[in-house]
């Protein structure tokens, strides 16, 4: 009877201690304490800083289903592209090309990247900056840091590198708002990626991706210039297959692991003219009744590195194809 009133007892704490961390008391958790340790540790925060900083934080259980199923693991090729290539956001590109036509010129004289690969981006990301996300980026942060142990080691270092981003810029952590995976302003760069990447165009000392379009701009094009981007090359190319092809024997991808001549004898024709020895992947997207083939370049591949879903890559670029052929007609 004694040890099963000890089972009980031990029982009744472990559910009240899940039930405080449920409502998110991520100051007095053993975990965070560690955190903090290492973050006073290895940066200019005071240990009062960040305990008052973790004393603030409210759990955001929404993002778990969010992460467990995002829109490029869950829809069709066909479902994804109607969302991003539409009427409406190829009229804003257009628009928003011709607004900051100037800066974006210069930005494509500087890096090489051109300006509807730009415009794409910032325009599937936030719509030109007009959904740049409303989610708690410091919450959102500490949540999948210490609650989501699927990617939590990735969420840890993102929140480090916050908070240090926090210090350097001189913002609130506390005000910032993002996605429900901590990516913030117009071309939503997460943390790491904003430290790295990002850029003071303007030349105003701060780099703001949150209302600066110089510092945005600027910032997608050297992301892709520091991924690898190739100026004046080709990003991809639709794909038709020959009667009696083995398009089977090819596994589909989007990293560059196949030459062209290894796609052409297995049966695919391309109308881009491409030599041979020419590094490609094979992209397949599922159209409502049918397979659609592309080939796949190295600037594909960069597409790729900004977020890693072949599905976005296609619409980014096909999205600046569009957004092109709008303003070269009008």
């Amino acid at each position: 009877m004694r040890r099963l009133l000890l089972l009980i007892t031990l029982f009744t704490t472990v559910v009240s201690n899940a039930a405080e961390i449920t409502r998110g008391d991520y100051k007095d958790r053993a975990d965070v304490k560690t955190f903090i340790e290492k973050m006073v540790g290895q940066s200019d925060y005071t240990e009062s800083e960040l305990v008052e900083l973790f004393s603030t934080v409210k759990k955001q259980d929404h993002l778990f289903e969010l992460l467990n199923k995002p829109a490029e693991k869950e829809l069709q090729w066909h479902e994804y592209r109607h969302i991003f290539v539409s009427k409406k956001r190829i009229k804003q590109g257009v628009k928003f090309w011709r607004t900051h036509q100037a800066l974006l010129s210069e930005v494509y004289r500087k890096t090489g990247v051109p300006e509807q690969i730009i415009v794409a981006i910032i325009g599937v990301e936030t719509f030109y900056g007009t959904y740049k996300g409303e989610d708690p980026v410091f919450d959102s942060l500490v949540t999948l840091a210490f609650d989501y142990p699927k990617r939590g080691l990735f969420f840890t270092r993102e929140l480090e590198q916050f908070l240090l981003l926090v210090k350097e810029q001189n913002l609130n952590a506390k005000d910032l708002r993002g996605s429900y995976a901590g990516a913030m302003g117009m071309p939503q760069f997460i943390a790491s990626s904003y430290r790295s990447y990002a850029v003071d165009f303007d030349s105003d000392g701060q780099i703001d991706l949150f209302d600066s379009i110089a510092d945005s701009a600027a910032s997608v094009a050297n992301y892709f210039v520091k991924h690898g981007w190739r100026v004046n090359e080709a990003v991809a190319g639709p794909l038709t297959a020959l009667e009696n092809n083995s398009i089977d024997q090819l596994i589909p991808g989007k990293k560059p692991s196949y030459r062209w001549s290894d796609l052409a004898q297995n049966g695919l024709h391309s109308n881009t003219e491409l030599d041979p020895a020419t590094e490609v992947a094979l992209i397949k997207l599922e159209q409502k009744n049918r397979l659609e083939y592309w080939v796949g370049l190295q600037n594909f591949y960069v597409i790729t590195r900004y977020n890693h879903s072949e599905l976005y890559a296609m619409a980014v670029y096909q999205l600046s194809l569009l957004i092109k052929a709008s303003m070269e007609s009008g």
